[in-house]
């Protein structure tokens, strides 16, 4: 092999196993995934109902006859 790139091929193969490691530790994932999904769906649904009620009111001043 060539000596210029030993330090270079030493590193990638710590940062291959580092990341090894990473993939493998998925510990609290789900977990936090649920309730990142549920935060923003309680959003969704408190904006939805904020647009609703502005149209709701701006209809209701709309003249017909």
């Amino acid at each position: 092999m060539f000596p210029d790139i030993q330090p270079l091929t030493a590193h990638m193969r710590r940062l291959r196993a580092r990341l090894r490691g990473l993939v493998r530790d998925e510990r609290g994932y789900s977990t936090e995934t649920v309730v990142v999904t549920a935060l923003l769906v309680a959003l969704a649904i408190i904006v939805i109902g904020i647009i609703a009620t502005k149209v709701t009111d701006k209809a209701r001043l709309i003249n017909l006859g």
